[in-house]
């Protein structure tokens, strides 16, 4: 691992408590960064995940925000913001996903995950327009499989795909503040959230897809981010990264 220098940095990862959010605090943290980790019910994962990051040096605060609120999202800005003085890095990992046939969904699943992954995503993205300092980066998570024809994903694919299109318009908004705004799309990567629902079968079927052979690990996808994180990063702007281990 290539530690990038994130040293003074304040980054918000929404959803991060768990999962990939969980990963990226890890490795922002590891780098120097001060982290805001977001979570909405897993109080307990983000008070032992504060105490890990300390642990190690870091600086670490755990806030509660449900992302689909626009004023939850401006209070999880401004106790971050109270905290540690500023926010420089916003990481938009909350997400949930419900796949299911067209004929099967319902109107509360649209809404529901609608308001998380795409409306949360959205607002926060506003919120941290308007506080962010010049140099500051956004880095949305996306999906792999906008560019694929896959089964029961309609609505999940749908809202990713919006989030690759406020990314892009984002990037060019903010440009003049020389703020970038990416996203990160994963393939298959294994969270409690990719095996929900699937059997060992249909998981090791996924494990066969990407050219490396293998299913991709929460720090594959962390690893990245925190490269667009850093100043590296820098002409790099309105972009999806498909991280994805080489899946067509």
């Amino acid at each position: 691992m290539v530690q990038t220098n994130l040293s003074g940095k304040v980054a918000i990862i929404t959803g991060g408590s768990r999962g990939i959010g969980r990963a990226v605090a890890q490795r922002l943290a590891r780098d120097g960064a001060s982290v805001v980790i977001n979570y909405v019910k897993s109080k307990d994962r983000a008070d032992e995940l504060v105490k890990a990051i300390e642990d190690a040096g870091g600086s670490a605060l755990a806030l509660q925000a449900d992302v689909t609120d626009p004023g939850q999202i401006e209070r999880l800005f401004d106790r971050g913001m109270q905290h540690f003085g500023k926010v420089d890095i916003l990481v938009n990992s909350a997400g949930i996903r419900i796949s299911k046939k067209i004929i099967d969904l319902t109107e509360a699943d649209f809404d529901r995950l609608f308001a998380v992954n795409l409306k949360g995503t959205f607002f926060a993205c506003q919120q941290a327009a308007r506080c962010m300092a010049s140099g500051a980066r956004i880095i949305n998570i996306s999906t792999t499989i906008t560019r694929m024809i896959v089964p029961e994903y309609s609505i999940y694919t749908a809202s990713k795909a919006a989030v690759d299109q406020i990314t892009r318009v984002l990037a060019k908004e903010l440009g003049d503040r020389q703020i970038t705004v990416n996203a990160v799309a994963p393939g298959s990567i294994d969270t409690d959230l990719f095996r929900a629902g699937r059997t060992p079968e249909q998981i090791e079927e996924q494990a066969q897809m990407p050219a490396l052979g293998r299913l991709g690990e929460v720090n594959d996808i962390a690893d990245v981010i925190a490269f667009l994180a850093s100043d590296d990063a820098r002409w790099i702007t309105g972009q999806t990264i498909h991280a994805n281990g080489g899946v067509s």
